[in-house]
């Protein structure tokens, strides 16, 4: 404990002074410094002359597209302030590049997506540090922490440029950079232990957060570690009879879970594997389905459960290929795995899974313990909630298109969507959590007007959006652009949109439908039909959602938003460029793509 002499009570009444005192007097000297750079730090936001000297400064960074990254920078962040560290958290589009002189340490946490491309509010930010603008960076210690998914060709390509480049610039790595797969908890914590472990223990002069303003909430008591059984309430088929897809509404029931959400995130589904597809691949492996395995909790679980519950079967990956071809002894895989091979190695996974490679390529003796140590954990699955809270209390509706194909003369399913649309028995639940998007919200203002580009099911968000816009009252005009393939049997949700016009809650709606002329027609040429109207819309203060495909539809729609304003604006290229970077630097312009 601390013991300070009485004295002058100074600006502060007796009453103040000795409950400063008795503060004090319960504070250790590494407290006391704390509190008071603290204190210094709140007089006009800087330390006062008197104030311990300051912390290194510290940046927690994040490049974050569907809210994983910004989750673990906030958990980063949160550990520094425990330490006692000065510490300020920012997303990438708000950070100013002029503190790269600034800051001695620069922690990242950069997700990926799409074709090895940043998160779109980081793109500013990654293209300046890969400019010949950037500055020369020897003062600056940093880490990174990578986000990605090993089934796409481009793993973590954002951290890992990210940590190249501030090595290039001159700056120095305080600890090595961490790359996690979708199953990233044990990764991520592991990597925040040794950056903390790295770092200085320095008192701080401020802590600082200049990101979205708000209260966190506390921790869901239901999470992607312990998801909730949500009962099925409805299974509703969306597409018609003759449609060459299968798309259906599921209803999923809350009730008692305390799960909340906005418009916008997503529900995590956590699915099991098909079991006609397990029982092929054990007995192409010449295993015993009760071999006992590791559950990577310290205990053992069948074979058989292993595949069906805990891990992916499906994908191949790369670091899957790597480990099966040392095992197997492989001169054919061993060669597709090149630097130089992408393009072969790339038509090779095309419609293949695990089975595929065990089959061709069989290692005799494969132990059950030793496959299975080859495999990464079953992933979630993200779909985006098509409901709103207060227009269904206690439910997250779901809009779930159904992946059924051949390939290389095998029938192949998606996971998550046949699990949801037929493998779940009669009264069985479905295990869930929420998976909070950030970057796909409302605007704040219910009078703004929104224009919704949803796609295929990728106008899931903007049923949810429409349904809160609603319950709330707002007063904003909504204008949504949906495609298709056929509007006779592929129009989803079509009476909905046509009652929610009725009413005067959705003012326009475009439609486009591939399949049904000559000439395909997708959303993007709607919107450049429709650009006097859409750009007096951006003039009005409109916020742009986009939803779907990150492959082909979102590129698409992006350049004819630009051919957009340029038309209708009178700018160049260049300037209708930057004019759509300033609609999403005001979170006017937002896409959840995938």
């Amino acid at each position: 404990m601390t013991n300070i002499p009485a004295g002058p009570t100074g600006p502060l009444t007796p009453p103040q002074a000795e409950l400063l005192a008795r503060l004090v007097r319960e504070l250790s000297p590494t407290q006391l410094a704390w509190v008071s750079g603290y204190l210094a730090g709140l007089i006009e936001g800087r330390p006062s002359a008197s104030a311990p000297a300051a912390a290194p400064e510290l940046t927690v960074l994040f490049a974050s597209q569907t809210g994983n990254a910004e989750k673990l920078a906030r958990r980063l962040h949160g550990r520094l302030q425990e330490r006692g560290l000065a510490a300020r958290i920012e997303g990438m589009d708000s950070y100013k590049p002029a503190r790269l002189k600034q800051d001695r340490y620069l922690l990242i946490v950069a997700s990926t997506y799409g074709d090895g491309e940043p998160p779109d509010h980081a793109r500013e930010f990654y293209d300046f540090l890969h400019s010949p603008r950037a500055p020369r960076l020897e003062g600056l210690r940093y880490a990174v922490l990578a986000l990605g998914d090993t089934s796409y060709e481009w793993f973590c390509k954002t951290g890992r440029d990210f940590d190249q480049r501030l090595e290039a610039l001159g700056a120095t790595r305080l600890f090595p950079r961490a790359d996690c797969d979708l199953d990233y908890e044990d990764r991520a914590e592991a990597w925040i232990e040794g950056v903390l472990g790295a770092l200085p223990a320095t008192a701080p002069s401020r802590v600082e957060c200049t990101t979205t303003p708000g209260v966190p909430s506390a921790p869901p008591s239901y999470s992607r570690k312990r998801p909730f059984p949500a009962p099925i309430l409805d299974n509703i088929p969306l597409t018609g009879r003759g449609s060459t897809k299968e798309v259906r509404h599921i209803e999923l029931s809350l009730a008692g879970s305390g799960l909340q959400y906005q418009p916008g995130d997503a529900l995590g589904v956590v699915p099991r594997n098909w079991r006609a597809r397990v029982e092929e691949l054990i007995a192409c492996l010449d295993l015993a389905p009760d071999a006992r395995v590791p559950d990577g909790e310290g205990g053992t679980i069948t074979l058989e459960d292993a595949l069906l519950n805990h891990y992916e079967i499906t994908t191949l990956t790369r670091p899957f290929l790597e480990g099966y071809a040392e095992l197997a002894g492989s001169r054919e895989l061993a060669e597709l795995l090149r630097e130089d091979q992408r393009d072969r190695l790339r038509a090779f996974l095309q419609g293949r899974e695990i089975i595929d490679l065990v089959q061709a390529y069989p290692v005799p003796g494969l132990s059950a313990e030793r496959f299975v140590g080859l495999l990464r954990k079953l992933p979630p699955r993200l779909y985006s909630i098509a409901s709103s809270l207060k227009a269904h209390p206690d439910e997250a509706h779901l809009t779930v298109a159904v992946v059924r194909y051949q390939s290389h003369g095998r029938q192949r399913q998606g996971v998550a969507s046949v699990f949801l649309a037929e493998g779940v028995a009669d009264g069985e639940p479905v295990p869930v959590y929420v998976h909070e998007n950030p970057n796909f919200r409302l605007p704040e203002d219910p009078d703004a007007p929104v224009i919704m580009i949803g796609p295929g099911t990728g106008v899931a968000p903007f049923r949810a959006f429409l349904a809160e816009r609603e319950a709330t009252g707002a007063g904003g005009r909504n204008w949504l652009f949906f495609g298709d393939r056929h509007f006779r049997t592929d129009f989803l949700y079509q009476r909905e949109w046509l009652e929610y016009r009725k009413k005067g809650l959705l003012h326009r709606i475009d439609v486009a439908f591939s399949r049904d002329d000559e000439a395909k027609t997708y959303v993007q040429h709607r919107m450049l039909e429709q650009s006097r109207e859409l750009y007096a819309w951006l003039e009005q203060g409109a916020y742009c959602y986009v939803c779907g495909d990150a492959e082909r539809m979102a590129p698409d729609v992006h350049q004819a938003l630009i051919a957009v304003v340029a038309k209708e604006g009178g700018f160049d290229h260049q300037r209708a460029e930057a004019y759509v970077a300033e609609l999403k630097a005001a979170k006017r312009y937002q896409r959840d793509v995938y």
